[in-house]
């Protein structure tokens, strides 16, 4: 699941779509305007979103509404926690061997 994830947010235009995403339900046309895209063009992007998990879409009438998955990232929010418990111990470790490191001078 991270790899599809990370390999679907590493492109800047889709990266830039859940961004938008997570401030509430935009349209194709809302989503393709500001990265000056057409439809199908953003309709390419979106569905990578959409394979991923991270997005989802719903016709409304003639318009498609695309809509961010909050729990999709629960595994990168995950992974992220462990990585960052990782570099605190890590840092914590070598802030007390200069410590000992000052004692023994």
């Amino acid at each position: 699941m991270l790899t599809s994830t990370f390999g679907a947010l590493a492109d800047p235009t889709r990266l830039a779509i859940v961004g938008r995403l997570s401030r509430g339900d935009a349209t194709m046309g809302e989503l393709a305007e500001p990265h000056r895209i057409t439809l199908p063009a953003m309709t390419k992007h979106v569905g990578v979103l959409v394979d991923a998990g991270l997005v989802s879409r719903r016709k409304v009438g003639r318009t498609v509404v695309c809509t961010i998955r909050p729990k999709a990232f629960a595994e990168v929010e995950e992974w992220l926690g462990d990585l960052t418990s990782y570099w605190n111990s890590a840092v914590d470790r070598l802030e007390e061997l200069l410590r000992e490191d000052d004692r023994g001078r």
